[in-house]
């Protein structure tokens, strides 16, 4: 192996999320403490979040110091190697606030800086401690959850597809995610709403779900999941921003893409 090797990467990938979920775990065990709150009100930062963030980064500092880094809570640090870790490192930190356990560690390493428009997805994994499930991809070595690998269907039933969505923090932008429901609810057999934009990826790829589409997710919220979706057979695709500036992303299994992502836009 190299030290750009996507299966390292991933292993790295997944003894990190692992080691990071156990201390979301640990803390939200112990009381969740808010630390400020970022795009709009209801957008919160928990003292876990940093927590989380800090172990990840100086653990990567440790067993790459070349490489950049791309997280959520702290400074981008481009590195010298061509290779960044983007993390998220908790998913869902408002679910995980209300002590709801749809929250996820996500760590990738991809090639490239910290545009997704860029960079070429290595290495992934994306771990639900409540769970205790780690999913997991290398770029060309499929997709897993835990042993299991990962193939998606290639269309939804007679019934119609089993759809999940997000909304953002934003009020004004609200109208818009809802009118985004209304449109393809013609192919829908119904709707979830998690609460954690990687385990709703994730979900593609496991066939819990056949699509998932969702305006104003950043970088660390599908960098993992992503190349989860792609390794298990499913389509991923980001689509061009909105008046608000939010990007759109449409994750699904093969047979529904086109029409979903039609039906989602503008």
């Amino acid at each position: 192996m190299t030290d750009t090797d996507p299966r390292e990467l991933e292993s790295i990938a997944v003894d990190l999320a692992r080691e990071a979920g156990a201390l979301a775990r640990q803390r939200r065990s112990e009381g969740v403490s808010i630390a400020a709150t970022k795009s709009a009100l209801a957008d919160i930062v928990t003292e876990a979040d940093r927590e989380v963030e800090a172990l990840i980064r100086s653990r990567l500092r440790e067993l790459r110091p070349t490489d950049g880094f791309l997280g959520e809570e702290s400074d981008a640090d481009p590195g010298t190697s061509g290779i960044t870790w983007v993390v998220d490192p908790i998913d869902g930190t408002v679910n995980y606030a209300y002590g709801i356990p749809f929250y996820a560690v996500s760590i990738a390493a991809v090639r490239g800086g910290a545009d997704p428009e860029s960079w070429t997805p290595l290495a992934g994994a994306v771990y639900v401690p409540s769970l205790d499930e780690m999913f997991r991809a290398a770029q060309g070595a499929g997709a897993w959850l835990d042993e299991r690998r990962l193939q998606v269907e290639a269309d939804a039933s007679a019934a119609g597809a089993l759809l999940a969505t997000g909304f953002g923090y934003d009020p004004a932008t609200h109208a818009g995610d809802l009118g985004r429901v209304s449109r393809v609810m013609p192919i829908a057999r119904d709707i979830r709403r998690m609460g954690a934009a990687s385990i709703d990826l994730c979900s593609v790829a496991a066939g819990r779900v056949d699509g998932y589409f969702e305006r104003g997710l950043k970088p660390w919220d599908h960098a993992a999941a992503g190349l989860i979706v792609t390794e298990a057979g499913g389509r991923f695709e980001l689509f061009p921003a909105d008046e608000t500036g939010r990007v759109l992303v449409v994750a699904a299994i093969p047979g529904i893409f086109e029409r979903l992502s039609t039906l989602a836009q503008p």
